[in-house]
């Protein structure tokens, strides 16, 4: 949607922008925090988890659920506002063609060779199964096309997309939206989209409070459609509209200003939400996440609105405190930045499996729950990084198939030397 003479300066300043350091270093920490997520649902007295702990606790409940509500929809709407610039950069056809090589060879990858290997722990977990990884696979690969599960349209006994669901749905969002924006290339359309976009923003940037408007429908949306524990305690289409709405925020910079404007207000709203709707989900049981009785549907709307509201807190609170230049240069700071900021996405498809292995035999042992959770946080660490930086990053078959570029050679040997 390039841009036209009807586009305020404040749009081109957002379309012109560079990339905001502090986003990408919040999608390490999603990332990061997987790693502990996944770890503490091993010790979860309220998750079927690959590989459990005989003793549980409650206490994982908690941590999952300040996790739950904002990690996975920041992310779909980061996802979103990149794909705005995304597109802006390239046509529909390049887009396309971009998402297929970035999300879908890594999905195709690790479906194949990394989401099987958690499938097989939990079957080994059983003392009647012990068959090795090799036997196990042609049982993974048993398929049925349910066409009405879609996207998710394969199924079976193993068979899972497993934590690249996510990968699933962004590679559909992605492959959704592309067609839509293609029509708004024309003249006619782009000056349309172009003064819709500007009325937007002007409301925005007039009405106080006006940031907390996309918290409505998504609290329909989860009020009537539910919840879905597999894709991470939201239902999968709630994440198209955080995906859209950050497609919509990157398109003008007075949706920035508007949430550094409104910061306080929706971290206020954001805590009544859930200081309400908190408890109304926990009274309704086991109906809280599908429901239809009116305590469940109200409770899945406040989890819904309080969703949009933490994450538009973090959007506009991180503007708000602007990371300081670092004083030697920044040559130290630009290149672990650049380091980690692109290493997110093999991180994220290599997390699960680290986690469920390491699992697997620390399980096993005498110790305290305490113990036993550090020990698997923290070598889950250690081996990620290990396998990220020897096994994907270095060489040019390995960046493709997690859906790296090419390393331009100069960029790899500084980083190799440093």
């Amino acid at each position: 949607m390039p841009s036209t003479p009807a586009s305020t300066s404040s749009s081109a300043s957002s379309t012109d922008s560079g990339r905001r350091a502090e986003l990408d270093a919040v999608r390490v920490l999603v990332v990061v925090g997987l790693v502990f997520f996944h770890s503490a649902l091993v010790f979860g007295a309220h998750d079927d988890f690959y590989v459990k702990n005989a003793e549980t606790t409650d206490v994982t409940l908690v941590v999952a659920a300040v996790g739950v509500l904002w990690a996975m929809p920041l992310l779909f709407f980061l996802a979103g506002l990149g794909a705005w610039h995304s597109l802006r950069r390239r046509s529909t056809g390049a887009f396309v063609a971009e998402r297929l090589r970035r999300l879908g060879v890594p999905l195709l990858f690790g479906t194949l060779v990394l989401v099987p290997v958690p499938q097989w722990l939990r079957v080994r977990a059983d003392p009647a199964h012990q068959e090795s990884y090799l036997e196990f696979l042609p049982r993974f690969f048993q398929i049925d096309l349910e066409p009405g599960k879609f996207p998710f349209v394969l199924q079976g006994e193993f068979f899972e997309t497993g934590h690249l669901w996510f990968l699933v749905l962004l590679l559909t969002f992605s492959l959704l939206l592309a067609p839509v924006t293609h029509g708004f290339r024309s003249p006619a359309n782009r000056d349309r989209a172009a003064r819709l976009r500007d009325r937007m923003a002007a409301f925005a940037e007039r009405r106080r409070g006006a940031t907390l408007l996309p918290a409505v429908p998504l609290a329909v949306w989860c009020a009537l459609a539910g919840l879905e524990e597999e894709y991470g305690g939201w239902h999968r289409w709630a994440y198209l509209l955080f995906y859209l709405f950050g497609f919509v925020f990157a398109t003008d910079d007075r949706f920035r200003a508007a949430a550094r404007r409104d910061a306080r207000l929706i971290v206020l709203a954001g805590l009544l939400f859930c200081l309400v709707g908190v408890p109304a989900m926990l009274l309704a049981g086991d109906a809280a996440f599908t429901g239809p009785a009116p305590l469940a549907m109200a409770g899945r709307s406040l989890f819904g609105a309080a969703g949009w509201c933490w994450l538009m807190a973090i959007i506009g609170l991180l503007d708000r405190v602007r990371p300081a230049r670092p004083r030697t240069g920044g040559r130290e700071p630009r290149r672990w930045y650049a380091y980690l900021s692109e290493a997110v996405l093999p991180l994220y498809i290599l997390h699960q499996p680290i986690v469920v292995a390491v699992a697997y035999g620390v399980v096993r042992w005498d110790a305290p729950i305490a113990v036993k959770f550090t020990v698997v946080v923290v070598t889950s660490f250690a081996l990620l990084v290990l396998a990220y930086d020897l096994l994907v990053r270095r060489t040019g078959v390995t960046r493709f198939l997690f859906g790296l570029r090419p390393a331009p050679r100069a960029a790899r040997d500084q980083v190799d030397q440093g």
